[in-house]
């Protein structure tokens, strides 16, 4: 940890010219009287690949960083680089947080816990219902995780791809048995079992118009849920909040992730309120 106060921190990652991280980190650390600096490191325009992840960790160490984000394509690829990782960490086999601490690069996750935080502050009834999660990638995991780690009595997952949701269903399952997780063939059938459904695909974000749940099949007795942010109010959501459903737009687990990092960064707990009203600010 920084004694004096002073944190530079930054993001690795692809494309991402767009992300809101650094000005919400930044007017964080400024509202809680530190200095602190966040950079994007875009692995597009610096010309990165999976393959200049040890040499890029050691420039940001010798520059002087404190601790990095790792997002799309490396939460898997910078794992076996680090000298510790949290047990979430190793559960997920992803890390969206490193720390530099005396020498060492410790691995952390606040993607599934930012995800359970967002849920609890608006369903906070529902930590126990039976789940659908639609999309097994790296955030399909994580939410699914999330859920099961907060409570849920079964969390059952989609995927076009059924070898990504057999991964992801493995996963899952060696943290919390077979009784808790599944997977789920069909779709119609799923919903009719569950009381929420979460979108963890990039369907419905900008570039990727639709819904994955046909929007004739919503019930107003269903919760829904968006890891999309971009735009907060997706298709799926809208049409949800129209029929009624309760709601997870996906800035609240955008939110509560940097939230989870800052205070891993820092040490220093996060104002979350005052962090998801400068991301709306943000987002307009």
């Amino acid at each position: 940890m920084n004694d004096e106060g002073s944190f530079s921190l930054g993001l690795v990652g692809s494309g991402i010219g767009g992300s809101l991280t650094p000005a919400m980190q930044e007017r964080e650390g400024r509202e809680a009287g530190l200095s602190l600096t966040y950079r994007l490191i875009d692995a597009d325009v610096h010309g990165l690949t999976k393959a200049d992840l040890p040499e890029l960790l050691t420039w940001v160490r010798r520059l002087g960083f404190d601790g990095v984000n790792i997002t799309h394509p490396f939460k898997q690829a910078v794992v076996p680089l680090l000298d510790d990782l949290s047990d979430d960490a190793r559960d997920l086999g992803a890390v969206n947080t490193v720390l530099f601490r005396e020498g060492r690069m410790l691995g952390r996750n606040t993607d599934w816990s930012g995800y359970g935080r967002a849920f609890r502050a608006v369903l906070p009834d529902a930590v126990h219902d039976r789940a659908l999660l639609i999309g097994a990638g790296g955030a399909g995991v994580a939410v699914g995780y999330g859920l099961l780690r907060q409570g849920a009595t079964r969390v059952d997952v989609l995927d076009a791809d059924e070898a990504t949701a057999a991964a992801c269903v493995d996963r899952l399952t060696a943290r919390f048995g077979p009784d808790r997780v599944g997977i789920a063939r069909d779709l119609e059938t799923a919903l009719a079992d569950v009381q929420g459904v979460v979108n963890a695909t990039p369907v419905g974000m900008l570039g990727h118009p639709g819904s994955v749940v046909p929007l004739a099949r919503l019930r107003s007795d269903l919760w829904v849920s968006d890891v999309v942010y971009f735009p907060l109010e997706t298709a799926l959501i809208s049409a949800s909040r129209a029929r009624g459903c309760r709601v997870l737009p996906g800035g609240g687990m955008a939110v509560q992730q940097a939230v989870g990092a800052f205070e891993y960064f820092t040490g220093r707990p996060a104002d979350s309120a005052r962090m998801e009203a400068h991301f709306k600010e943000l987002t307009g």
